[in-house]
């Protein structure tokens, strides 16, 4: 096999990074979904998500850390990456 089509480590660890987001999401989508179910508005469960990933950030990174994080969800927020209506090309 080329060398030049074997994976890098670099393109190994952000396959598993990749992986372990979408097993993040499945979890996220399931608790979301549960607590719908148990009549829990969407707006109460975002603002508790929202709450328990900074917590947890501050708590493993520190604040500026947490800061650098949403600073980078902000723009990808304004870039559309989370909007419904954004069309994937």
């Amino acid at each position: 096999m080329d060398r030049l089509m074997e994976p890098t480590l670099n393109d190994i660890d952000e396959m598993i990074v990749h992986e372990k987001m979408q097993a993040a999401l499945e979890y996220q989508n399931e608790a979301w979904a549960d607590g719908m179910a148990d009549g829990i508005e969407p707006e109460i469960i975002a603002d508790a998500a929202i709450a328990l990933a900074l917590r947890e950030t501050i708590r493993t990174q520190g604040e500026r850390g947490a800061e650098a994080m949403l600073d980078a969800l902000r723009e990808r927020m304004l870039a559309g990456e989370f909007s419904p209506e954004r069309i994937l090309q």
